[in-house]
């Protein structure tokens, strides 16, 4: 009886206590130094202070997304383990690992969207292209010869040259790598003919003149680079794609500590050093609701889904 009652003391204490009472974990399911760990260390210096808690960087990635997504979808409900991850990637990864031990519909409850990364059309320096087009008239003339990149089958870099093969009618040949740093090497030398990939690892190859840039996969023409075309005003529409940011709790969290998260995140995303050093790496801010969160996992997913069908991509 006295065992019962003292853990019984202890359950509503622990619920009487004001969130947070102690460190937050953001769970990245990326190595660190991609766009998903520069968000999540960037959003988690500003956002300890308005917790008035640390906020802890856990790396766990793997699986394409899978392990660290499953590690915080079977995390307590409390508010304290935290997903930073991408939207699209979250959309694919649906298609592509049906035998996922989660649901990120079901699992993960979303509390906040933060940014969107720049994806750009990349080639050799020493390519004959000039331009969008350029490219795709040379692809034309010669089906299947050049090559493209992307940092592993089945992510989002893969199905974006995909999307990117389809809307322009052209065949090119994939050559997937283990991410961005191992295709760096072969994009710059000219062994690799393309990469239409997240912008970060490219700038100072970009400013070096070591690559060109003929366009973004945004929607609009980003920030960092006013004077490229999107894909559409390159010649190719159709082709939208973005390494976006959001935050998930387990499905479950109490709905005030999502209104916390989600309010005290927001704020965050007005703070102009946040949008300055997240600009830096063409990562425009973008926030968003819970339930528009929601509803853009829902259209990723159908979108995503049309892309892996049409080529032809079988699930892992």
């Amino acid at each position: 009886m006295r065992v019962g009652l003292a853990a019984l003391l202890i359950a509503s204490s622990a619920l009487a206590q004001p969130y947070p009472a102690r460190p937050v974990k953001f769970v990245v399911p990326f190595p660190p130094g991609g766009g998903v760990d520069i968000v999540a260390r960037a959003v988690g210096e500003k956002l300890a202070p308005r917790l008035g808690q640390p906020v802890v960087i856990e790396n766990k990635p793997g699986g394409g997304t899978t392990i660290g997504t499953d590690a915080v979808a079977k995390s307590a409900t409390d508010g304290y383990t935290i997903l930073v991850s991408g939207i699209a990637s979250q959309a694919i990864v649906h298609h592509m690992n049906p035998h996922r031990p989660f649901d990120v519909q079901r699992d993960l409850a979303p509390v906040a969207r933060i940014a969107d990364g720049t994806i750009a059309f990349v080639v050799p320096a020493s390519s004959p292209a000039n331009s969008v087009r350029d490219f795709v008239a040379l692809a034309k003339r010669e089906p299947g010869k050049l090559t493209f990149a992307s940092s592993g089958a089945g992510g989002i870099i893969h199905l974006t040259g995909e999307m990117f093969k389809q809307a322009a009618g052209i065949d090119l040949t994939h050559v997937p790598y283990k991410g961005t740093t191992q295709i760096l090497p072969d994009i710059l030398d000219g062994r690799i003919d393309l990469a239409l990939d997240s912008v970060p690892a490219y700038l100072p190859h970009i400013k070096a003149g070591r690559v060109k840039v003929f366009a973004v996969a945004s929607r609009s023409r980003s920030a960092l680079f006013p004077d490229l075309p999107t894909m559409a005003e390159a010649g190719v529409p159709g082709v939208v794609a973005a390494t976006d940011y959001a935050l998930y709790v387990p499905a479950g969290t109490r709905k005030d500590v999502i209104a916390r998260l989600h309010r005290e995140t927001a704020a965050v995303l007005e703070d102009a050093d946040l949008r300055r050093k997240l600009a830096a790496q063409a990562i425009e801010v973008r926030g968003g609701t819970p339930q528009e969160l929601k509803a853009e996992l829902a259209g990723e997913i159908e979108k995503w889904g049309r892309v892996i069908q049409a080529a032809n991509i079988k699930p892992e």
